[in-house]
């Protein structure tokens, strides 16, 4: 029971703490699970990250999932889940109460214009992160332009899912010709 706990305080904090969710939210997952609790390392996060990008849901949720699951089974994936998706329920919550007073309140627009500063910042910081853990070769820097140019001269629902899709081709034709190449010698 104490690692469902551990799990669930844990990724409440996370929950808590970040605002602008997903990508906002991956330096302090980092943190959290590879630097302070050692659940997962550098490899397992960028993977874990793929596969939460990947799959339908919230990066936060399926992350919280995948090292719940991963700590605890079942009830660890559980727990991690509910500990991260609570913090925003709550405040979700108490926003929709007061919703419509709420954003009259200037030192209340202030604070989130502040707040999506900061967001853009971590943001950046997580990108900044991937990127200095990738491989330097030709073809990744070739893509990350690639994806890069594509996000901000493009704007339309599935961009997305179309670089998602386009990086899951990419990689698979590259492992499948590394293969081919090495059965080859």
């Amino acid at each position: 029971m104490n690692k469902k706990l551990e799990l669930f305080l844990t990724f409440f904090k996370i929950g808590a703490f970040t605002f602008g969710g997903g990508y906002a939210m991956v330096p302090l997952i980092r943190e959290e699970l590879v630097d302070k609790k050692g659940w997962i390392n550098n490899d397992e996060m960028l993977d874990m990250l793929a596969i939460a990008e990947a799959t339908p849901g919230v990066i936060a949720v399926n992350s919280a999932t995948f090292v719940g699951h991963k700590i605890g089974g079942f009830w660890g994936s559980f727990a991690a889940s509910l500990g991260v998706v609570l913090p925003s329920f709550f405040v979700i919550i108490l926003v929709a109460l007061f919703f419509e007073d709420f954003l009259k309140i200037k030192v209340i627009a202030d604070i989130f214009r502040g707040i999506r500063a900061g967001v853009t910042v971590l943001i950046f910081n997580a990108g900044l992160r991937f990127f200095k853990q990738i491989p330097k070769t030709a073809v990744n820097y070739f893509l990350i332009a690639l994806a890069f140019g594509l996000s901000v001269f493009l704007e339309f629902r599935f961009l997305s899912l179309c670089l998602l899709v386009f990086g899951f081709v990419f990689g698979l034709i590259g492992q499948l010709l590394k293969t081919g190449r090495e059965e080859r010698e």
